[in-house]
């Protein structure tokens, strides 16, 4: 995440998360702070962009002696790429599951035999399609989906933004019937986000990769944004919730859409990158705000007669290794069980939740 995405909770009427700012050891050096109202119910960071930077500032946070996150909320909201089979510009997204798309073999496709439709070929696989047979376990990850369902509602009491430019660009993908859902207005969507690294553009990698989400999640997944960090935090949080710091069924993914991950026909994947005037930036980012802060009050209203109890997820949660216990809908099963695949010669043992005592400020939202 990136500052203009922390941006879009600040100087707004609902709350004040510069009320308190607090320094945590292990932030990125460039966003040292957390940022919470006086009452430290609602706080904010931004982790820095990458997966690298994700993980290692939400595993700060999540040790950190400064908070009591076992009851908190977690927002995950940022901007995207998105798919135009499937959403479009301004568009706010909540996903299921988060993939790691990009945790493949890859060759150059100057390079791949004529019968392979991508360079990327599954871990352990031989060619692409395949279901890996070297798991690494951030591959996939599953949130609470009555909670997605209860922020959709919520999110979808929202005027989202949009902008004369995003609606111009996006009529280009009228010409195509595939890309009917890259042409309307913007709306909230359910639907799943990739993690890359790797900034990419175009309709090849585009469908590679929502092939693969499509096989990691035993075709329940449905690719549509594209972000560099959700998998890493969603790997410091499973890791946390194993060691009873937080709670794995609290946690939103949300992604607005700022740009198409493909051009639409007649476009080059170069100019949809680097050129064109998308107009989708600065409605997205808005979004942001909109959207979020519709499911922030919705958690904060309701905390009483329902948020505090938890929402009880009736889908498995957690990795593709079943780490917080349950069988994965996706994958080979979990690992605790009769699940033929392992990584490396991993040795696992079914997680128990631990509490901790004396630890610190007692959030119920971090964003």
């Amino acid at each position: 995440m990136f500052p203009p995405e922390g941006d879009a909770w600040y100087g707004i009427p609902e709350f004040n998360v510069l009320a308190q700012n607090i320094s945590v050891p292990g932030f990125s050096p460039l966003y040292p702070d957390a940022h919470c109202t006086a009452s430290g119910e609602i706080c904010q960071l931004v982790t820095g962009e990458s997966e690298i930077n994700a993980a290692s500032t939400i595993s700060a946070l999540i040790q950190s002696s400064k908070f009591d996150l076992k009851t908190t909320y977690f927002l995950i909201a940022g901007i995207a790429g998105v798919n135009p089979e499937v959403g479009t510009l301004a568009a706010v997204t909540f996903a299921r599951y988060a993939v790691q798309v990009a945790l493949q073999y890859e060759f150059d496709a100057r390079e791949i035999p004529a019968n392979w439709s991508t360079g990327y070929v599954p871990q352990g696989s031989t060619a692409p399609g395949e279901y890996p047979s070297a798991i690494y376990g951030t591959e996939v990850f599953e949130v609470n989906a009555a909670l997605r369902s209860l922020a959709v509602q919520f999110a979808r009491t929202a005027t989202l933004n949009d902008s004369a430019d995003a609606a111009a660009y996006r009529a280009h993908y009228a010409a195509s019937p595939v890309y009917a859902a890259g042409a309307q207005a913007p709306s909230v969507l359910e639907c799943d986000v990739a993690t890359s690294d790797v900034y990419y553009s175009g309709a090849l990698l585009g469908e590679a990769f929502g092939n693969f989400t499509t096989l990691m999640t035993n075709g329940s997944g449905v690719y549509c944004t594209t972000a560099q960090e959700d998998n890493a935090s969603l790997e410091a949080m499973l890791r946390g919730a194993k060691a009873g710091l937080v709670d794995f069924a609290r946690i939103i993914v949300m992604r607005t859409a700022s740009d198409f991950d493909r051009p639409y026909p007649g476009e080059s994947p170069q100019y949809n990158l680097f050129y064109a005037d998308q107009g989708g930036y600065e409605p997205s980012l808005q979004n942001i705000y909109l959207a979020g802060v519709k499911v922030v009050e919705g958690i904060v209203n309701g905390w009483d007669s329902i948020f505090a109890r938890g929402v009880n997820a009736t889908n498995y949660i957690g990795d593709i290794f079943g780490t917080l216990g349950g069988t994965p809908d996706f994958g080979p099963g979990g690992i605790f069980g009769d699940n033929p695949v392992t990584k490396r010669g991993l040795n696992a043992v079914p997680a128990r939740r631990r509490m901790m005592g004396g630890r610190g400020l007692p959030t119920k939202l971090a964003l």
